[in-house]
């Protein structure tokens, strides 16, 4: 079977726009699946079956194209492993025979699905989710039996067990994105849909500022820390700390993953791993000197910047999201420390940082356009829409307002 992705060049959608769809080809037979994704013609690549990077919003675009590749190629690989024969009715057949499937079962399903497409953490989210579902409701009945009865002792558990506002509202918005997508993936017809009358949204609570004044940066920098008894740790830590702050508030998973080659001429360029956005920021002279700390020669431009992070080990994504988890949880204990040391009321931790360079650059009158509040919210790709609106050169004149 070959599976191809096509732009349907003789439909025209009002909007100047034309639907994509995946093309299954087997015996002189061809069967198509939508995507549900159209664009213009133009910006179509039919050779590489992909879209054209200069159309807007490409990549958002791009992976999702490939995120339904990969489930299809899942679905045959499996296929193959129970030794049977890939064909349309083989690999189709599933989602009407799907309609038995429990809640439990399609969980699992899309915890693998997600893990296929690399993000462990939201993964992890999932699985954490269904743990706990598991412990005050029964998860192995059809989504048609859930009703309003069923979330209501979800959330009773969730709030017996002293979970935040936050907290619950993030563990019920995983609830209702496997719900939503098994009605997508017509696993089932729903009724009555209890998530219309249960609002989640009501659990959503602002979360307090984190930051922190440029007075404290100069104390958390002018500190003396002990030459003894784990100063190693502590060091690190205000080293990462600072090199976000000087660096635009690059977070931890990307400054983990920074390698020597992503500097030159006196810039950074990485991509975020939460949006995938690629970035580019000066490196100031601060963060200069604490990369050069940590900089043992020889080494190769694919080495990784940082000690968190080893090549040889950290292979698997689950290895490197293990791993980053376990430093992160180091580091944000060893940062504790260093507020405790300069008399900071709340902890410090490598969150502070990201906040904090918003929030001084904010103070300083920098324009509102380049440096959004909505940094250091829950939702930060506005964020980066404003800073890839800008010249570097405005940025990195703003960026000078840090020392």
């Amino acid at each position: 079977m070959k599976i191809s992705v096509i732009i349907r060049k003789n439909t025209y959608y009002k909007n100047g726009t034309s639907p994509l769809f995946i093309r299954f080809s087997q015996n002189r037979t061809c069967k198509l699946i939508s995507l549900g994704i159209a664009i213009p013609l133009e910006y179509w690549n039919s050779d590489q079956q992909s879209v054209k990077e200069i159309y807007p919003n490409y990549k958002k675009i791009q992976f999702e194209i490939d995120s339904k590749l990969k489930e299809y190629e899942k679905r045959i690989q499996r296929l193959e492993a129970l030794g049977i024969e890939v064909n349309f009715n083989t690999l189709f057949e599933h989602k009407e025979n799907q309609s038995n499937c429990t809640v439990s079962e399609y969980f699992k399903q899309q915890i693998e699905r997600i893990k296929d497409l690399g993000k462990i953490g939201t993964a992890a989210k999932y699985e954490n989710c269904l743990s706990l579902l598991s412990k005050c409701n029964p998860v192995n009945i059809l989504f048609s039996q859930i009703e309003m009865k069923y979330l209501r002792n979800f959330e009773s558990f969730l709030l017996s067990k002293g979970n935040t506002s936050n907290s619950i509202a993030t563990k019920f918005s995983v609830f209702k994105a496997v719900y939503n997508r098994a009605i997508a993936d017509r696993i089932f017809e729903p009724k009555d849909n209890p998530f219309i009358r249960f609002k989640v949204g009501k659990y959503w609570k602002p979360t307090r500022k984190r930051a922190i004044s440029k007075e404290d940066i100069l104390k958390l920098k002018a500190i003396e820390l002990p030459k003894k008894g784990g100063s190693f740790y502590l060091e690190f830590a205000r080293d990462i700390f600072l090199f976000s702050y000087y660096t635009a508030g690059i977070n931890f998973t990307d400054i983990a993953t920074l390698r020597w080659c992503d500097v030159d001429n006196g810039r950074i360029y990485y991509k975020r791993h939460k949006t995938s956005k690629e970035m580019s920021c000066c490196l100031m002279q601060e963060a200069q000197y604490i990369i050069e700390r940590y900089n043992t020669t020889p080494f190769n431009d694919e080495d990784y910047i940082f000690p968190i992070l080893n090549s040889q080990k950290h292979k698997t994504k689950q290895q490197i999201f293990n791993r980053l988890h376990k430093v992160l949880g180091k580091v944000n204990e060893n940062l504790e420390k260093l507020s405790e040391m300069i008399c900071l009321k709340n902890p410090l931790t490598t969150y502070t940082a990201r906040h904090t360079y918003a929030t001084v650059l904010k103070r300083s009158g920098v324009n509102i356009a380049i440096i959004s509040e909505t940094l250091g919210h829950s939702d930060l790709s506005t964020t980066q829409i404003y800073l890839d609106s800008f010249e570097n050169s405005q940025i990195d004149e703003a960026m000078k307002n840090l020392l």
